[in-house]
């Protein structure tokens, strides 16, 4: 069955030396850019299954929290040209790929929209993350970036990143929490009301709203608790076909899509193998496995 992984990270190697030369201490703060599979891409193709076309977005190395607007938007420009020369070196491996933006310098993120986003057919969104500059990425200094993503009909990739006031973050629960809360934030901040063309692929199916479905019903009201439907959810959570069942139901089925967190997860390339077993073992037709796998994510574009 052809399949589409929504969610795949690379680390651009001249990049990565980039932001080393800005903060050394990058590799020992995050230990899984130290995954090679990341940068080396011979090692990645000795992995894959052959059959998974990958759509390839950067790590969150984010130059905007090391330096100021301009070098921050140079080095967007710089990692986004490596990730696109990436692409095009291997393309039976990848489908397209999601730039960076920097989220200290607006203008320069709304201008990659429109001239390297709109009108390319290897690029397909841009990746966004649950707080930038320590604030929610629901903040009104944000919004324009958003419109011009749905000005052009291109999704917004959502990733957490951990809340630096909180002193207990962690990898099992804090990604899932800060989703759902960027979930909610953008909703209670009426970014789909105000945007009705607004897409969001949010990593991690979507974190805690499907198992609280009741709640957000019952507390956030209808025309909230209908926003909170309107977000796309992949299906990396490393397994759980019950879990996934809950997001088929909550997001609906055409809102799903097959994404894994490759090559993180589990070592050394991800979950892929994991991911698919607990798609082929959902309470759902072979009809939503294939949506899932790739038709849904192709209506996503249009």
């Amino acid at each position: 069955m052809p399949r589409i992984d929504v969610f795949a990270h690379v680390l651009p190697p001249r990049f990565y030396e980039q932001m080393k030369a800005v903060e050394p201490s990058i590799p020992q703060r995050y230990a899984f850019f130290n995954n090679p599979v990341l940068t080396d891409m011979e090692l990645r193709r000795s992995h894959w299954d052959g059959a998974t076309k990958q759509v390839i977005s950067h790590v969150n190395a984010l130059p905007e929290d090391y330096v100021g607007p301009e070098e921050a938007a140079e080095l967007c420009r710089a990692g986004n040209a490596e990730l696109l020369e990436m692409l095009d070196a291997n393309r039976d491996m990848f489908e397209a790929a999601v730039l960076m933006v920097p989220m200290n310098n607006i203008e320069e993120a709304v201008r990659i929209v429109r001239e390297d986003v709109a009108g390319n057919p290897d690029v397909v969104g841009v990746q966004v993350f649950t707080r930038a500059l320590g604030k929610s990425i629901a903040e009104p200094e944000f919004r324009p970036l958003f419109a011009a993503l749905s000005a052009i009909g291109a999704p917004a990739w959502l990733h957490p990143v951990f809340d630096t006031r909180k002193p207990d973050n962690n990898l099992v629960f804090s990604w899932e929490y800060e989703l759902s809360q960027a979930m909610l934030q953008m909703v209670q901040a009426d970014m789909f009301q105000e945007l009705p063309n607004l897409k969001v692929i949010v990593h991690h199916a979507g974190g805690m709203a499907p198992f609280f479905a009741g709640r957000i019903d019952r507390i956030m009201g209808p025309k909230q608790a209908a926003d909170m439907r309107k977000f796309y959810v992949d299906t990396a959570i490393l397994g759980n076909p019950r879990a996934l069942d809950l997001a088929v139901d909550f997001y609906g089925a055409d809102h799903v899509v097959f994404g894994t967190d490759a090559p993180l997860g589990i070592l050394p390339a991800g979950a892929t193998a994991e991911i698919l077993e607990a798609i082929d073992n959902m309470n759902v037709s072979d009809e939503v496995k294939q949506a899932i796998h790739e038709d849904n994510f192709r209506k996503l574009l249009g």
